[in-house]
C-alpha cells in the first residue's frame, strides 16, 4: 500500500519496514497475547457486518500468522462465513494503545485433531451439557468446530513510548505542527505470510 508523504505525514513517519517477517511476527504476538480477545467481523447476506468478541486459541507456534477460534457451529456467525468468507479480526490494547487488524477469508472445519489440539477446558463453559448424552460440551460435541482465519494481510501498530510519552509527543506535535508518531505501523503482507506459512508447514 502506498502513501502520500505529503499529505499523510503521520503513516510515512510511523511506517516502519525494516523488520524481518519474524520480528514483525514477535510484535504482533505481544498484543494478541496480551489482549486475548479480539472481535471477529463477518458479513451477512444482507451486506450488514456484524462483530463479536472471540478469544482465539493460541498463538501456538512462535511463528503462527493464523488465527484458531472454536466455536458453536450452530451460531449465525458460521452461515456469515459460509455465505463471505472474508473477515476481519482486530484487537485493540487500551493499557498501551497497541492495536492490530487481520484481513483474510475464514475457514471452517471439524477437525477431531484440529479441536483436540486447541481445545481446552474453559472452553466447554461456552457449550454447556444439554444432558441428551450427546451435546455435552465436550470436544466431541457435535456442535464443536474450529474457525481458522488465514490472514492476506496483518497491520498494527505498536507504542514505541510509554502513556506518558506518546501525551508529550502529541502535545509537542500540535505546538510546533511537528507530526507526532509514538509509535511504529507495521505491515505483514501476502507475500511475507506465504513465506512464513510455507516454512512452518515444512
Amino acid at each position: 500500500m502506498s502513501t502520500n508523504k505529503e499529505l499523510d505525514p503521520y503513516t510515512a513517519k510511523a511506517e516502519n519496514d525494516n523488520l524481518t517477517p519474524q520480528e514483525k511476527i514477535q510484535g504482533l504476538h505481544t498484543i494478541v497475547k496480551n489482549v486475548k480477545t479480539g472481535m471477529l467481523t463477518t458479513r451477512s447476506s444482507n451486506g450488514h457486518l456484524h462483530a463479536r468478541a472471540m478469544a482465539p486459541a493460541g498463538p501456538v507456534h512462535p511463528d503462527q500468522v493464523n488465527l484458531v477460534f472454536i466455536a458453536n457451529r450452530v451460531s449465525h456467525k458460521f452461515d456469515e462465513i459460509e455465505n463471505d468468507s472474508h473477515v476481519n479480526v482486530s484487537f485493540y490494547d487500551e493499557s498501551t494503545t497497541n492495536w492490530a487488524s487481520y484481513a483474510g477469508t475464514a475457514k471452517i472445519t471439524q477437525d477431531k485433531e484440529k479441536i483436540a489440539k486447541h481445545w481446552s477446558s474453559a472452553t466447554s463453559a461456552w457449550f454447556g451439557d444439554l444432558g441428551d448424552g450427546v451435546h455435552k460440551g465436550d470436544q466431541n460435541d457435535p456442535r464443536v468446530a474450529v474457525i481458522e482465519v488465514i490472514p492476506d494481510e496483518i497491520r498494527y501498530w505498536i507504542a514505541t513510548r510509554s502513556k506518558v510519552g506518546q501525551a508529550v509527543d502529541i502535545a509537542l506535535g500540535a505546538v510546533t505542527g511537528h507530526t507526532a508518531a509514538p509509535g511504529e505501523l507495521r505491515t505483514i503482507t501476502k507475500a511475507e505470510i506465504q513465506l512464513v506459512q510455507g516454512l512452518t508447514s515444512k
